[in-house]
């Protein structure tokens, strides 16, 4: 796979600083169901890397420690760990709010039974990906026959209240673009999403979450091979919004990889970009005795993606 990094880490990008921490999100581990074009965690069936018991047991030390709110757990698929329900059943005892980042083939496959239920039990936030409404869109990125195992699980969600009015069960849909190029509004294709989906499948959601393909990893190299990966920075440096760096995930967020050590996002994670300026890695551990607020913010050149036109972040649009 060709290397990215080399290629980002000289940068003009802003400098930033940390606030409040609000949301540890966790990389379970890189092992996946699915190989998908655009994934920067390279995650696939192959990957062995999981977290350890004695990592997964400073967690929910964490969580109480620096009075954090929201538990994001990601992967590969987070759900393939056989500590992912003890973890949220952990999480959700201490009223942290969850979210499963879920590609929802998962809930199909061998030894997955019941896990639509314990989410729906635990009241876990789905933040799904679904990269369209087009099956053959879909299987193109994704795999041939994902999208209709993707639909089947949307309808078993929405069976048991996600995405229902008043459910109080959350059901967001990500989106990703099929190639080198910005999503489009964030709000004008949820309504497009909303349509098509229930039209065609009667499947209702919360809100679609657009999201921009980092140059990194997976989805970086292939840019490399291609040679347009300059063109593609060009696109994000000169969609670059100065008022999207108020609302980046990294100000409130930081990244855990499974292993326990720290990143300022997931993306750095995947760049091997330790917490902060220092280059000195720090563990999961330390923020059972302090916290990170005001500390520096390690950028490179991938950081144009989260602030490049409407902005992206975990949670979608930030001009949203």
């Amino acid at each position: 796979m060709n290397a990215t990094l080399p290629l980002l880490e000289k940068t003009l990008f802003p400098a930033l600083k940390r606030g409040r921490l609000d949301t540890l999100q966790v990389n379970l581990g890189y092992r996946c169901n699915q190989s998908c074009l655009h994934c920067h965690v390279n995650a696939g069936p192959n990957r062995t890397e999981m977290m350890d018991e004695a990592t997964m047991a400073l967690i929910p030390q964490v969580l109480a420690a620096r009075s954090i709110r929201t538990l994001d757990l990601t992967g590969g698929a987070p759900e393939l760990h056989e500590g992912f329900r003890d973890l949220v059943r952990a999480a959700r005892a201490q009223g942290v709010r969850v979210i499963d980042r879920c590609n929802l083939t998962i809930l199909s496959e061998p030894g997955q039974e019941g896990l639509a239920e314990f989410l729906a039990g635990q009241q876990v936030e789905v933040v799904a990906s679904l990269p369209c409404y087009s099956a053959a869109n879909v299987d193109r990125q994704r795999g041939d026959g994902v999208f209709d195992k993707s639909i089947a699980a949307l309808r078993q969600l929405n069976v048991l209240g996600y995405g229902q009015p008043g459910s109080g069960l959350v059901l967001n849909l990500v989106y990703n673009p099929q190639g080198p190029s910005l999503p489009p509004d964030q709000q004008a294709l949820q309504a497009d999403y909303k349509r098509e989906l229930f039209e065609h499948f009667g499947i209702v959601f919360n809100e679609l979450l657009a999201l921009t393909n980092m140059p990194i990893q997976r989805f970086g190299s292939t840019l490399v091979s291609k040679g347009s990966f300059d063109a593609y920075m060009d696109l994000l440096k000169g969609s670059f919004q100065p008022q999207n760096l108020a609302g980046v995930m990294c100000r409130s967020l930081v990244s855990v990889d499974w292993q326990g050590w720290l990143y300022d996002c997931d993306f750095n994670q995947q760049l091997d970009l330790p917490l902060g300026t220092s280059g000195v890695r720090r563990h999961l551990r330390e923020l059972l005795r302090t916290g990170l607020q005001a500390q520096p913010i390690r950028v490179a050149g991938h950081c144009y993606g989260c602030t490049a036109g409407q902005g992206s972040s975990c949670g979608g649009a930030l001009a949203h």
